[in-house]
């Protein structure tokens, strides 16, 4: 679903559409699959439901697992989301260390260990 892109990001193409909740949201075994696959290290007991941070033009928000969004699907809330929706669409998934520092900016601890 997404492939290497930059130092810091990885790109991938999603539907987009909006999403009525608070926070966006993809499927939650693709957002458990990403964690496995893209942020964990392999060593002990690792968090598979730590937010992922995705940037679509130009703008980084915190990804949440919901049971109910179609696989493959990105919904965004309201002050996320843009009129010309839905659509599918590049989408950057921060790195590791690019997803900690942007989480901890946001407030989130220790960027990985808590939940949005």
């Amino acid at each position: 679903m997404f492939e290497e892109f930059s130092a810091g990001y990885y790109l991938g193409r999603l539907y987009v559409e909006p999403h009525d909740g608070g926070h966006a949201v993809i499927h939650r075994t693709d957002h458990e699959r990403m964690n496995r696959r893209l942020y964990a290290s392999g060593e002990g007991v690792e968090r598979l439901n730590a937010p992922l941070v995705m940037k679509l033009d130009g703008r980084h928000f915190p990804v949440l697992g919901e049971e109910g969004v179609p696989s493959g699907t990105l919904g965004l809330p309201p002050d996320v989301a843009e009129s010309d929706l839905p659509d599918r669409r590049e989408v950057f998934l921060a790195k590791p260390d690019r997803a900690a520092e942007l989480l901890r900016y946001a407030g989130y601890g220790d960027g990985r260990s808590e939940a949005v």
